[in-house]
């Protein structure tokens, strides 16, 4: 390997980068128009939130069962069984539901996305909205980057919230960890701003980090069929590393406050 083609390898991921932020800043300053157009994005939110729903719903409520089964087991040594809800609740919301549903979400949405976006570019509609002096990233681009910003705190929370119950019933039902207990541990343990507000902050940060990496690489995509399948597989390498290591950096600044 060359130093000139270590050079142009570096200079690649430079334009990238650059190409990434100049498209990012685009659709912020297009926030107002894509919220303006509410109609827009409304459709978005059922193709990325309300179709998402199950398989977050389902997930949550599995993660909730293991939470109820490992927790209990784990407590039972110290004698802390009764603080089985509160340890289920802050694992949910602090962390396990945020990062869990934007993964889900980079799988199930954002490939939905890339290749959404990649076959428009391949079929040469976004070329033709361009021809019409329609703006692409305005039109398309826009409404799915707000769509996706307010579908995963949604999700986020749908997800906390089932899986709690997935803890109530294996912890309560089946096992018989006293209910009084179980919620009334969990109520005076859990903080609005400091857990539940870290949890939301961190959902938002996710799904503008995921929606944007799949919005970017279907914008970005070669325009045939092999250029959109590789697209889409890097919407979710891609994304599900960013939300691993933006959830490294997150906690680290909300513990240090």
């Amino acid at each position: 390997m060359t130093l000139a083609t270590i050079g142009s390898g570096v200079r690649a991921k430079l334009q990238d980068l650059g190409g990434a932020a100049r498209l990012f800043l685009r659709l912020v300053q297009l926030s107002p128009v894509a919220l303006a157009r509410f109609g827009l994005v409304r459709d978005q939110l059922f193709f990325l939130g309300n179709l998402s729903l199950a398989i977050i719903a389902v997930s949550g409520l599995f993660v909730g069962f293991v939470l109820g089964l490992q927790g209990y087991y784990t407590l039972q040594r110290y004698g802390s069984s009764e603080a089985l809800g509160l340890l289920v609740a802050l694992s949910l919301v602090r962390e396990l539901g945020p990062v869990v549903t934007a993964l889900l979400f980079a799988g199930r949405a954002g490939t939905a996305l890339t290749a959404e976006i990649g076959l428009m570019k391949a079929g040469e509609q976004l070329a033709a909205m361009e021809m019409m002096a329609v703006d692409p990233v305005r039109r398309v681009l826009a409404p799915r980057f707000w769509g996706g910003l307010i579908a995963m705190p949604l999700l986020a929370a749908v997800f906390s919230a089932v899986g709690i119950i997935g803890g109530w019933l294996v912890g309560v039902v089946m096992i018989g960890v006293d209910e009084g207990s179980f919620w009334s541990q969990m109520q005076g343990g859990v903080d609005v701003w400091l857990d539940v507000g870290n949890g939301v902050i961190k959902s938002m940060v996710f799904g503008v980090a995921v929606t944007f990496v799949a919005l970017y690489q279907g914008y970005v995509a070669h325009p045939t069929p092999e250029g959109v399948s590789r697209a889409t597989t890097r919407t979710v390498v891609m994304a599900s590393l960013l939300v691993l290591g933006l959830d490294f950096l997150l906690t680290a600044m909300m513990f240090s406050i």
